[in-house]
Order: C-alpha cells, then sequence, then structure tokens
C-alpha cells in the first residue's frame, strides 16, 4: 500500500486544492481503514466552503471537509467484529465516546467528547482517498444499496430522527420549510406515519417539482406567494409540525406564524448567522414548542434498511456526479445553487480511482 494518499482540502474560503498526505494508520483495536468511493456534498460543508466555518468552529486552512461517505473496508483493528475486509459500508460521521454523562443516558448525539468528520477541531473530512474510523460508524451494507444510497443514509437519517423527535404524525398536517437534502429526507419518512397533509416551501422550482413528485400534496415559493397565507387558506385551523430545513430566519417566523395553537417547531436547518431571533408574543399566545434536531441520533442503520426494503426511493436527490479531480467544481455548483443541483456525489471510483 502506498504511504501517501490524495486529500481534496480547503485552503481558504471559496478555494479548494488536492494535496497528498501521509496514509492514515490503525491505531486503536476498534479502527477501520476505508478506502473512500463515495462523498456527498452537504449544505453544512458550503457553510466551511463559504464562511470558513460555522458558529464557534472555525477553519485552521488547509483542512479536509466532507462528512457523508460510503467505501469498502480496506483493513482492521484486531478488535473489530461487525465489519469485514471487503466490506462495503455506509459511514456514520459521529464518533461518541460511549463513557460520558450523554452516552450513557442514550444521547450519544450530543456527547460531551464528540468528534465529527469534517468538524474544525474535532475531525478531518473523509473528502481522501483513505480515512480511519471507529467501528462503531462502519455500517455494512447489502446488495440491494449502492453507494449513492449510502452516502444518502447520512442526512435521510438526520430527517428520519426529527420525525420521531416530532412525535406522532398520523392525521397531522405539517409543513417543511426549504426542500433541500434535508427537506426531502424529511419528507419521506413522515410520509410512513400518514400526515394528513404536507407543504412544502422552497425558492427553487426545480427542488419543488421534486418535492410533488415524492409526495408533497401542496408546494409554494415563498419569493412568489404569500405561503402563510396560502397554506392558512387551506387549513384554517394551522398546521400541527413544521420543520425549518432551510436555516433561513424568514422560515422561523413563517413556521411560527404557520402553527396552530400548541404546535411544534423542529429546527433542523443550519443558519449561517449565531442567533436566531423568535416573535416572541404570537410564539408565547400560542405556547409554541421549540425542538432542535441534532443529527443522526441512532438512526443510520434503520435510514439503510428503509432504503434496503425498497420502502422510500431517494433517487431524486442526487443530480450530480463529479469525478474526485473535479471536486472544487462540484463545490461551486452546490455554493451556487447551479444547473437544479439537489445532491452532488464526487466519485473516487472514476478515472484513475478505479474501483
Amino acid at each position: 500500500m502506498n504511504k501517501y494518499m490524495k486529500t481534496f482540502a480547503l485552503t481558504g474560503k471559496e478555494k479548494m486544492e488536492i494535496q497528498e498526505r501521509p496514509m492514515p494508520e490503525i491505531v486503536n483495536d476498534t479502527d477501520v481503514l476505508i478506502r473512500m468511493i463515495r462523498v456527498g456534498v452537504c449544505g453544512s460543508d458550503m457553510h466551511y466552503y463559504k464562511e470558513g466555518g460555522i458558529g464557534s468552529q472555525v477553519i485552521s486552512y488547509p483542512f479536509t471537509p466532507g462528512h457523508e461517505g460510503a467505501g469498502i473496508v480496506a483493513a482492521v483493528g484486531k478488535s473489530v467484529q461487525h465489519v469485514n475486509i471487503g466490506d462495503r459500508v455506509a459511514i456514520d460521521p459521529a464518533m461518541s465516546c460511549g463513557h460520558c454523562d450523554q452516552c450513557e443516558a442514550g444521547r450519544p448525539h450530543t456527547c460531551r467528547n464528540l468528534k465529527f468528520l469534517g468538524n474544525p477541531g474535532q475531525a478531518e473530512g473523509c473528502l481522501s482517498e483513505y480515512i480511519v474510523i471507529p467501528e462503531s460508524s462502519c455500517f455494512a451494507i447489502n446488495n440491494r444499496l449502492g453507494f449513492d444510497e449510502a452516502v444518502v443514509s447520512e442526512p435521510l437519517a438526520i430527517g428520519y430522527y426529527a420525525t420521531k423527535l416530532a412525535g406522532d404524525l398520523k392525521g397531522k398536517s405539517i409543513g417543511i420549510l426549504g426542500f433541500g437534502p434535508i427537506g426531502m429526507s424529511v419528507l419521506l419518512p413522515a410520509q410512513l406515519q400518514e400526515p394528513a397533509k404536507v407543504y412544502v416551501t422552497d425558492r427553487l422550482e426545480h427542488r419543488l417539482k421534486i418535492a410533488r413528485d415524492s409526495g408533497a400534496g401542496w408546494t409554494g415559493n415563498p419569493d412568489e406567494t404569500d405561503v402563510v397565507s396560502e397554506i392558512t387558506r387551506k387549513e384554517p385551523l394551522q398546521l400541527d409540525f413544521v420543520f425549518e430545513c432551510c436555516g433561513k430566519q424568514e422560515a422561523v417566523e413563517q413556521a411560527i406564524q404557520l402553527l396552530k395553537p400548541g404546535g411544534t417547531l423542529l429546527i433542523v436547518g443550519i443558519p449561517e448567522f449565531s442567533h436566531w431571533s423568535f416573535p416572541v408574543d404570537e410564539l408565547r399566545r400560542k405556547e409554541i414548542t421549540i425542538k432542535n434536531v441534532r443529527r443522526q441520533n441512532g438512526f443510520t442503520r434503520p435510514a439503510l434498511d428503509l432504503m434496503a426494503d425498497s420502502t422510500m426511493d431517494v433517487s431524486p436527490m442526487v443530480t450530480h456526479h463529479f469525478p474526485f479531480e473535479e471536486t472544487d467544481k462540484a463545490y461551486a455548483l452546490v455554493a451556487n445553487y447551479e444547473d437544479g443541483v439537489m445532491k452532488a456525489m464526487i466519485d473516487f471510483s472514476a478515472g484513475r480511482y478505479d474501483d
């Protein structure tokens, strides 16, 4: 095996380049070495790409981004039991310690010592030919799933967790504000609970079309339509649940206007700013419940199972593929919402990175 590998690193705001790094090594007995095959470009990656950080997590350049990944097991530590060399695996980017108060309380997603792929100060990302990650973050996939689905399990797990955190959606009216990959990852599992109707908003028509094709009962563009008035006209008693999936202040304000008294707002999107602002009068008078959604919380395997059982079709989410050498083009495309992009994938199996 080579002593060096290639990685695509951020070197400044909206600047990326291929660099050569030492091959990662197995250090712990539970470590797994993965040869990366596919990496997804996520909306949160765009914060690092465009702004150089998310809140207190500020990049020190150069830095390798990426946390949505899938690959093939190349080597394992001596205590690894659940994956073998040659297995195709999906990756959960969260690496919890397993022994802090949060982990022991069944909250590994808020682990006191959590490390997350592609987060500054925690772990370099998976946009490299090889990575080492704990066995607990590796999920073997069967032949019914491709590498695209394995990658999509990362955002899908977040959406699936969000719908479970909401509670019983059966027969309820719900809203999804923002229909990027996270919005779609909320819609698909939400439908399994048979809500009465799902209302979706987004500023991009091609995404609204995907929402309609995926089962949304109503869609609207807030730049062209007064979505609050239109949805309230159809739902005079207003909505039971609203999932904010775009990280926009105006979406949070719309959500509070749309929710009925006693309704629940679930904040899934990551904003570009550091503080939300809420219309206190309406929030208080309606007694709105606000829940923040923090990553996957154990839903990676359930998300994979839903796709493997053909329970849901995630194929419309993946719209573009780029070879590893063109990662910078993929990031620019996603950052500028060009060419009808929903989810772009980086493919290591193309060209000289042959599978």
